[in-house]
């Protein structure tokens, strides 16, 4: 299974692809598409929107998986970002693409097995994971592997498969 995992931004959306077969995972390709700060917002979004939909169409995933908006501290930041991901959502409802969204906590409790592991154990375990001699750059584009692979390991989980099936576990 090809997943694409989006880690949302304006400033950088991160994205990273990997082939998922059982247990087994294999990074296909990741980075960032980026818009400039000078940039009016309007602006930042359409580049967002063209890129994602680009970005799909050439990775050709099976699923995508993103990041639900965390807000932290600055409101307006978080605002900026959920603007920026209803258009990447949207590209992805329009490619028909079925899609899984994760919290952080999520993330960190698939990828490393506990829920308030730091950014630094999270990309480890994605490294380790995927046999990389090094984390990808930037950030972003490491969460955004982090993001695919909770998806795969998730997906794959007793309780996931039941649930695509509408039965109980056990």
């Amino acid at each position: 299974m090809r997943i694409l995992g989006i880690d949302p931004g304006y400033g950088i959306t991160g994205f990273g692809l990997i082939d998922a077969q059982g247990g087994c995972y294999r990074l296909l390709n990741c980075g960032a598409i980026t818009t400039p700060p000078n940039m009016a917002f309007p602006w930042r979004l359409e580049v967002i929107y063209n890129d994602m939909t680009q970005l799909l169409q050439v990775a050709k995933p099976d699923a995508v998986a993103i990041e639900e908006l965390f807000f932290g501290q600055n409101v307006t930041t978080g605002i900026n970002v959920a603007q920026s991901r209803g258009v990447i959502l949207l590209s992805i409802q329009q490619a028909g693409l079925p899609l899984a969204e994760y919290k952080p906590m999520q993330v960190k409790q698939a990828v490393v097995g506990y829920g308030n592991a730091t950014k630094h154990q999270v990309q480890d375990m994605t490294r380790r994971l995927l046999g990389l001699p090094s984390m990808p750059k930037p950030d972003d584009a490491a969460d955004a592997i982090a993001i695919a692979l909770c998806h795969a390991r998730s997906s794959t989980s007793l309780l996931a498969r039941a649930a695509a099936q509408g039965k109980r576990p056990g």
